[in-house]
């Protein structure tokens, strides 16, 4: 897909409109609007292959990383508990793909049994996720591809002529009989700088499963500040410096996935990550050759765990320093992209007497380049590669040097008009680097451990006529040499190259809309698979997961300019007999329903009443992206990911001043 810039750039509508083809994502909607921030986006680089906007986080009031994901049949997140969350794209799991936050790349594990992503959706004011190997600019480690998160600026905020604002959100749900309150304020410092400051909380006592019951371990309490100030410096600069602190802290379980049992007891489990990102950017006007992006970031994120009964509080760390610097060079119609990326990463764990005892490092240096030609008005070929070197030192102190060198080649033809197709390979390699904290102790790594090395191929159309859409893609991702410590009971704990993995699948995607009505179909089928047996979170954790078929559909209508509402369903497959290496789980198949009611009282975006309903049916079921039901195999009993909330009426609030 193309890095095509804006429309001067590329030579007029026809190649617009080319780019809006290539851009298409299977979104679960039609909905000209979500279109907007794939356009802003192209201006950076090349559309990915899912976009999620403001517009669709608010419509459902995304508390959590669930909640953001809720409408794409290809990213599952499993875990119902707020700090146990993990992402899968195409199967895979969240720690095979580069992970940033404004470009701030999220790195390493802290707990195995736990997530290790955290986001607070109302600071965002879009997500990327590019899945499969794809692009060089997707940066070191993407064996599965990339996750972007991106947040807002003032300018985001600010209306035209307007100096200075603010919001005040205020949101209850039933389910858990919680709260959630956020206060934003906003504005511009002088003609050339603006700023942004954020403060959040929310408190969620145990939710309710569909059966009515409490589920022991999933209350939540969150708190975040986030500040950004912006600058418009001479020569066309730009510099963006952002800081955000965010905690999580609430009594879970041991291994915080799976329910509450005789060995998986309730103890205190508190979370915070705190990352501070600077972004400079300068772009010329006349001069098409320089388009320079920086930017630095310093992430540090903790875990603590009070065991009270047995070894008492243990805590594990991760600090990741790195930057990136790219420039992009525009040759008439045709762009060139190059730079380098690098990367510090140190994870650390002990008990309270020595908490940094157990200790890891690595780094990664990444060289890249990435080209779009148009070969003809219609043909477009792009072309990259990247050179990643790797190097760790572990806790045993050994020492692991690894890099490569992975190319990619993609091409997109506007055969007629409205229709395209698209053919793309690349690859991707990541080499050994620090592990889950948690498992520092007591584990080791392979003496001959190499690196992974993925390769992704896919095929696809896009086709659009007037308001009709309809994309679909196949593809096959492949990880060869894996790392993984293998389920071995009783045994110490050994990362090593475990065999190869596959996703395979295919994605259909389609959407319309017809004056105020929208409508949208997505199906998204997956085979994820290590050296031929399914993966599973329990034997394959940090590897992967197995999804039943998915379908999203959705519907949305405006009423008028003050009141909208909609509905979106998501149906998936069971799957019986699933063979894994302890005996054969089944994964049930649900079917879910949400629906939400926005209107504007007053008539103007100062005032908005939402009204959300989760989980409309009360439906009792277990994600398929948690960790399956074993209890049924003799010594398994408790092995059992969280069921996912019952019923959840959200009312949300906002006032802007």
């Amino acid at each position: 897909m193309a890095n095509l810039g804006t429309e001067s750039r590329v030579g007029g509508f026809r190649r617009k409109a080319l780019w809006l083809a290539l851009a298409a994502s299977p979104l679960a909607h039609a909905d000209p609007v979500s279109l907007e921030p794939i356009q802003v986006t192209a201006e950076r680089e090349a559309a990915s292959d899912i976009v999620i906007d403001r517009q669709n986080l608010d419509r459902y009031q995304a508390d959590d990383l669930n909640d953001v994901f809720a409408g794409r049949p290809d990213v599952n997140v499993g875990g119902s508990n707020s700090i146990a969350q993990k992402v899968y794209v195409r199967g895979f799991e969240d720690l095979l793909l580069n992970v940033s936050v404004d470009g701030a790349t999220q790195a390493g594990a802290l707990f195995h049994h736990s997530g290790r992503l955290s986001v607070e959706p109302e600071l965002l004011k879009q997500v990327e996720v590019n899945a499969g190997a794809g692009r060089a600019t997707d940066g070191a480690g993407a064996l599965g591809g990339s996750i972007r998160f991106v947040t807002r600026d003032p300018e985001d905020l600010l209306r035209p002529g307007e100096n200075a604002g603010a919001l005040v959100k205020l949101g209850s749900f039933s389910n858990t009989d919680g709260y959630k309150a956020s206060g934003t304020a906003f504005g511009r410092l002088s003609d050339n700088w603006s700023t942004l400051v954020s403060v959040s909380q929310s408190d969620h006592e145990p939710f309710k499963d569909g059966n009515g019951e409490r589920v022991a371990g999933s209350d939540a309490r969150q708190q975040l500040g986030f500040a950004k100030l912006v600058g418009q410096l001479p020569a066309d600069q730009t510099l963006k410096l952002s800081h955000e602190v965010r905690t999580d802290k609430g009594e879970r379980p041991q291994r915080p996935q799976w329910i509450v049992s005789g060995f998986n007891r309730l103890y205190d489990l508190d979370g915070r990550r705190d990352t501070t990102t600077l972004n400079y950017g300068f772009a010329p006007s006349g001069n098409a050759l320089v388009d320079l992006e920086a930017t630095v970031y310093h992430t540090e994120s903790d875990i603590e765990q009070n065991v009270e009964d047995r070894w008492g509080r243990y805590f594990g760390f991760s600090k990741n320093t790195g930057g990136d610097l790219r420039n992009t060079s525009r040759f008439g119609e045709h762009s060139l992209t190059y730079g380098v990326d690098y990367r510090e990463d140190k994870v650390n764990a002990g008990y309270e007497d020595d908490k940094k005892a157990e200790q890891q490092t690595g780094e990664v240096l990444g060289i890249y380049l990435q080209g779009d030609v148009w070969l003809t008005s219609r043909l477009l070929f792009s072309a990259g590669a990247r050179y990643d070197d790797y190097r760790l030192k572990d806790n045993n102190d050994q020492r692991f040097s690894e890099d490569e060198v992975s190319p990619s080649a993609n091409l997109a033809w506007e055969v007629v008009d409205g229709l395209t197709l698209k053919a793309g390979y690349a690859e991707a390699f990541r080499g050994p680097t620090t592990q889950d904290s948690f498992k520092l102790e007591g584990s080791e790594n392979d003496p001959d451990l190499k690196g992974e090395k993925a390769r992704n191929t896919e095929v696809g159309f896009d086709y659009r006529y007037d308001r009709f859409r309809l994309s679909a893609e196949v593809y096959r991702s492949e990880i060869k040499d894996a790392i993984a410590d293998p389920l071995l009971p009783f045994r110490e704990s050994i990362y090593k190259n475990i065999g190869d993995l596959e996703s395979d699948g295919y994605l259909i995607s389609t959407g319309y809309q017809w004056q105020a009505l929208s409508a949208g179909l997505s199906f998204h089928s997956n085979d994820a698979e290590v050296d031929g047996q399914p993966l599973t979170v329990y034997e394959h954790n940090l590897l992967g997961n197995t999804m039943g078929d998915t379908w999203i559909a959705d519907l949305a209508y405006r009423w008028d300019r003050n009141l909208e509402f909609g509905w979106q369903g998501r149906f998936v497959k069971g799957i019986d007999g699933l063979e894994t290496s302890v005996g054969t789980i089944d994964k049930p198949g649900y079917g879910v329903h949400d629906v939400f009611v926005h209107w504007l009282p007053t008539g103007s975006e100062n005032l908005r009443l939402t009204l959300t309903v989760k989980n409309v049916g009360d439906k009792q079921y277990l994600d398929h992206a948690s960790n399956a039901d074993y209890q049924h195999i003799e010594d398994y009993e408790g092995i059992v990911g969280m069921p996912e909330p019952g019923r959840d009426i959200r009312l949300g609030l906002a006032m802007r001043f």
